[in-house]
């Protein structure tokens, strides 16, 4: 008897260091497959959820996998995070075993999110005017120029999505000592491309984060073969 629970408390653990091998392999693959198709600067951090992990490879559908990109350029913006989640990735054990570089790896859905930070958002912004997150929004501080004079400003900023990015618009500006100045907002708003995000996200929505500006965006049936 004691005999027969050894062996079993060996296949055990056995199974569970298979499990983990077994997990580590999937995980590299995916991320190397991430980094070729979307021409990523460095591999991502992939974690496949659930355990016992075997159960999910031999059926060759893995629930949910997160994916750290960590910071990346995206069209000369700079991200200072990226964290996606995939949905329902397929990817035969067989397949993975037998010919890896040909097996078809797919994501019935994917959702992520992208952080700007503020140092770029200030970069981008307007000369004169700085930004800083308030509250759940953005404030504007700082001058515009108007007619040659430095004129002071103060306002709060509405983020609207836009064709290829977002747009930051003022609303309630205030100008120092009283200055009317025509249509102020024109001095103050400026456009920051949101565009080809990583396993072609479509962006479907942006809010204030302490770290900056948060954009979200989903993707179905997206493909990570090379």
């Amino acid at each position: 008897m004691r005999k027969l629970a050894a062996i079993l408390v060996l296949l055990l653990v056995l199974l569970a260091v298979l499990d983990r091998v077994a997990v580590t392999g999937v995980q590299r693959e995916i991320a190397t497959r991430a980094t070729a198709k979307y021409d990523l600067a460095t591999p991502p951090e992939v974690t496949i959820l659930g355990i016992p992990f075997l159960t999910q490879a031999v059926a060759g559908r893995y629930d949910e996998v997160k994916v750290a990109a960590g910071a990346m350029n995206l069209a000369g913006v700079e991200l200072s995070s990226v964290d996606f989640t995939l949905y329902g990735v397929t990817a035969p054990l067989e397949d993975l075993v037998l010919h890896a570089d040909q097996v078809d790896i797919r994501a019935q859905r994917v959702a992520g999110v992208v952080v700007v930070s503020l140092k770029t958002l200030n970069q981008r912004a307007p000369r004169g005017i700085k930004l800083a997150v308030d509250g759940d929004g953005l404030g504007v501080t700082g001058e515009i120029t108007v007619l040659g004079r430095k004129v002071p400003a103060k306002a709060k900023m509405k983020i609207e999505l836009v064709e290829g990015g977002v747009r930051f618009v003022p609303e309630q500006v205030t100008l120092g000592g009283g200055i009317p100045v025509p249509q102020p907002e024109r001095f103050i708003s400026y456009r920051i491309p949101i565009k080809n995000l990583p396993f072609n996200l479509k962006v479907t929505g942006v809010k204030i984060v302490p770290q900056g500006l948060q954009v979200s965006g989903e993707a179905s049936d997206v493909p990570l073969h090379g």
